[in-house]
């Protein structure tokens, strides 16, 4: 069977991370034309990777017909944009997330799709990709721990990569939508799509103020209840001492599901004079490495098995929604209602 042929916008830090699975690590898959704005750079990765098409024209890049698929890892705020040309020209699409930075443009990007059913559109929620968040998946569905009364998320950036945070966090959308928002879908994938009835959104600036100058804060929690009463407490940090942490734990009726207390990149401890130690995941690539594989991994069976993946256009604009209505909690210092924009 033939390769799929992938073509691929943006070469930031994920879309490198892509580019070079697509390259080297995924099955049946080749990375046949890169296109970013970023000339030397361009060319740089090109060069590494030995794809001999590059463009900085996006729709010429769609428009190539050698392409069968496009991944879009550009700035959120061109994602529909960027899903409607590469649908529009016949290609299927991986997005990263999130699906965009408004609810009515994901609303838009709803619309697109349900204009191409032929084609596969497929969101980058990588977690339900990850081994242990699959076995927890299972274990639910399973019916092993009973009804899920609970879910409890941290997620925190590592204190080491505050500088480029910094630099990216006035165009993030805030903690709520760059951060939570993986948070946020996984508890709408625990629950089986359940929406949230109420919200609670609060946090602050606890070591970097100029948070404050883009009304949002470096550390930030809220508490969901959704619909049939289950309840969520989610946290998101950007100054984790130790490294790049994520934890989950579903709490049920008949037993409860723990990923991830301590994020350590390997068995290896280093016995010193500060004691017993385990290095910790550097930062959220290495933590979500394979899961980054395994992800594409699913799109590229997708299109040659002609099925859809899990993971949709709407889990994306719920995922947002859900983000914006904590941020609106947050701002406001007041518990909402959920409702669909």
């Amino acid at each position: 069977m033939k390769k799929i042929r992938i073509g691929s916008i943006g070469l930031g830090r994920l879309g490198y991370e892509h580019a070079v699975n697509i390259a080297t690590r995924v099955p049946g898959a080749e990375l046949k034309a890169l296109c970013d704005v970023d000339k030397e750079k361009l060319r740089d990765v090109a060069g590494q990777l030995g794809v001999e098409q590059t463009y900085e024209d996006y729709e010429q890049m769609c428009k190539n017909p050698e392409l069968d698929a496009i991944c879009i890892v550009s700035p959120s705020a061109m994602h529909t944009e960027h899903i409607q040309i590469a649908l529009k020209n016949g290609k299927h699409v991986f997005c990263e997330k999130p699906l965009d930075t408004t609810v009515d443009k994901c609303r838009e990007a709803e619309r697109i799709v349900a204009d191409y059913p032929e084609q596969v559109f497929m969101l980058g929620f990588m977690r339900r990709y990850d081994y242990s968040y699959r076995k927890a998946k299972e274990k639910i569905e399973r019916g092993d721990i009973g009804r899920i009364i609970l879910i409890r998320a941290y997620t925190q950036d590592p204190i080491a990569t505050i500088e480029s945070t910094l630099k990216f966090a006035p165009h993030s959308g805030g903690q709520f939508l760059d951060m939570c928002v993986h948070d946020i879908d996984l508890c709408n994938w625990f629950t089986g799509g359940q929406k949230p009835k109420e919200l609670w959104a609060v946090g602050g600036c606890f070591a970097y103020p100029q948070y404050r100058e883009w009304n949002d804060g470096d550390n930030v929690s809220c508490l969901i209840q959704y619909e049939d009463e289950t309840m969520a407490f989610l946290f998101a940090g950007r100054a984790a001492a130790h490294g790049c942490n994520v934890e989950t734990e579903i709490i049920g009726t008949k037993g409860t599901l723990r990923i991830g207390s301590v994020g350590t990149d390997s068995m290896l401890e280093v016995l010193s004079e500060n004691g017993v130690c385990r290095e910790c995941h550097p930062d959220f690539m290495y933590r979500w490495h394979d899961a980054y594989i395994a992800e594409m991994e699913e799109f590229v069976s997708c299109i040659r098995e002609g099925r859809k993946p899990g993971v949709t256009v709407f889990d994306g604009t719920l995922a947002s929604e859900t983000a914006y209505r904590c941020k609106e909690s947050f701002e406001t210092g007041k518990k909402l209602s959920f409702r669909e924009v």
